[in-house]
């Protein structure tokens, strides 16, 4: 009889943590006619004079600033965007690889998103098929394909969320029987201590905390060569958010691939130890 194997999950940020920067920045902000800095600035005074929600506010921003320039907002239009995507060193091939060493231990790892960035840009990007689910803002479409208005926005509070449907299998985002019942931690499909947290900063550390505070363990990566950002992911370890910190290299071999093998073997050991324990 073929040995069942262990669920196990990894939950993503996109933005800063599988490539530089916000996925918007590529070429869909040069294509409204703005620099990234004006575009964020703007956004930030809009939501602080409407209180309104940072998220909400920049893609309703998104469309009102391809209107006025007469860019095309159809779904196909953000695939292209995110087609112009480039992904931190060794995330090309880091899925295969990873995967395949968590099968050699008997783990059956899934793969998610939970970004605040554009669904349908990130789901075009090379990687973008190697995900189980990709949680992330979306937009609704007329009957034309164009973009209408946000169909859902993630904030860093709400991304918490979505680790709650990863641990009870409930991946449908209008579904919220499943999300909201009573579920035994024993009989959920991936328990929070077999889920890693990947991120990148500050707004995902609601996430950090949750899945290290439920047993799980969270990562917080840095843009190699940028000691700001490596400061910042220091902090996050200073202030028990996230248990390691690395370089966002996902090449074979480098400190990331070795936490994360570390971590595959740790969910392979203490299962094979709770097996003995029942008999």
């Amino acid at each position: 009889m073929a040995k069942k194997l262990i669920p196990m999950a990894i939950a993503y940020d996109f933005d800063g943590t599988l490539a530089p920067g916000n996925i918007q920045e590529n070429s869909f902000i040069p294509a409204i006619g703005m620099k990234k800095l004006d575009f964020w600035r703007q956004n930030k005074a809009r939501a602080e004079r409407h209180e309104a929600d940072e998220v909400l506010s920049y893609m309703t921003f998104m469309l009102e600033r391809a209107t006025a320039v007469d860019a095309p907002v159809r779904k196909r239009d953000f695939a292209e965007h995110g087609k112009t995507v480039t992904l931190f060193k060794g995330a090309n091939d880091w899925f295969d690889h990873i995967d395949a060493y968590a099968k050699m231990r008997h783990v059956k790892l899934q793969h998610f998103i939970i970004s605040s960035g554009i669904k349908e840009m990130i789901e075009a990007t090379k990687i973008g098929k190697k995900f189980a689910k990709v949680f992330a803002s979306s937009f609704a479409y007329d009957a034309n394909g164009a973009a209408k208005w946000p169909a859902l926005a993630i904030n860093y509070t709400t991304k918490t969320q979505y680790l709650f449907r990863i641990n009870k299998g409930s991946l449908s985002v209008h579904d919220h029987g499943l999300i909201n019942d009573f579920v035994p931690h024993e009989d959920r499909p991936v328990p929070f201590t077999n889920i890693i947290f990947i991120g990148d900063g500050e707004t995902d550390i609601p996430c950090m905390r949750l899945v290290r505070d439920q047993g799980g363990h969270s990562i917080a990566v840095y843009q190699p060569g940028s000691k700001s950002k490596k400061a910042r992911a220091e902090k996050l370890i200073h202030d028990k958010r996230a248990d390691f910190i690395a370089p966002a290299d996902y090449s074979e071999g480098r400190r990331l691939d070795q936490i994360l093998c570390a971590i595959i073997d740790k969910v392979a050991a203490n299962h094979a130890v709770h097996v003995m324990e029942r008999g």
